[in-house]
């Protein structure tokens, strides 16, 4: 997605150091838009667990980043173990979080030098995250087709409403509730988003709006009280 007109995923290998993971800070948006580097398990479980980086996919990509740096460090079975414990506590809860960890593990062991070892884990933590990019690419695809149809039966723009943050903020790309809305956006469709603020942390006014702001979309941000009423369209809620 596009920040000020140029594209950015939210976790990225920095093109100059591939030993250093870039990320978005979110908790400074919507007022300050900060590139955050990664080198240690520390940084990857600070930033984790303190939600410089928060949703669903870009957690999983995160652990995914955060192993393929411990072997920058020691890529031998003990410390990767450890590696995993300190990331795991992190946010306990989150499955893609364990998912992405357990992945890692998996496809580290199968190495048995250290330069094939951290090889192997850059790869999967890259593949890991081309794969949540992917998925929701395709969601929006599918999505596409429900606004398609909406759109040919009624007046004026198709009216979607959105809960929480499921932007490209909570992915690697695109996201799961907005990637229809860009889709749509691109195939000539006539949209409108309202923005539910979401309390109390306000993922909807700071994130979702922001977004959706970058990209140029026209939308309303309004009250969660707001989004009991009935709007004419489709609404892609995350709950």
């Amino acid at each position: 997605m596009r920040v000020n007109g140029k594209q950015y995923r939210t976790i990225w290998v920095d093109k100059q150091n591939p030993q250093v993971i870039k990320i978005i800070d979110q908790r400074l948006l919507p007022h300050q838009f900060v590139v955050e580097e990664l080198r240690t398990v520390a940084d990857f479980a600070t930033a984790i667990r303190e939600m410089h980086i928060r949703g669903a996919g870009l957690i999983g990509a995160t652990a995914g980043f955060a192993m393929y740096c411990a072997t920058l460090h020691d890529p031998g079975d003990v410390f990767m173990a450890e590696a995993a414990a300190i990331l795991l506590a992190t946010r306990p809860t989150a499955k893609n979080l364990a998912w992405a960890i357990a992945r890692q593990q998996d496809e580290i062991r199968r190495e048995s030098t250290p330069e094939a070892r951290q090889k192997r884990a850059l790869a999967v933590a890259c593949r890991i995250a081309d794969e949540d990019a992917e998925y929701c690419r395709r969601l929006g695809q599918h999505g596409l087709e429900i606004i398609r149809e909406i759109s040919a039966r009624k007046n004026g723009p198709v009216n979607i409403l959105t809960h929480c943050n499921a932007g490209w903020l909570a992915f690697v790309d695109y996201g799961s509730a907005t990637a229809p809305i860009y889709a749509a956006r691109d195939a000539g469709i006539d949209v409108h988003i309202w923005v539910d603020e979401t309390r109390p942390w306000l993922q909807g006014a700071r994130l979702t709006a922001w977004e959706l702001g970058q990209e140029g979309l026209p939308y309303t941000l309004i009250t969660d009280n707001t989004g009991a009423a009935r709007y004419g369209g489709y609404g892609y809620c995350r709950f």
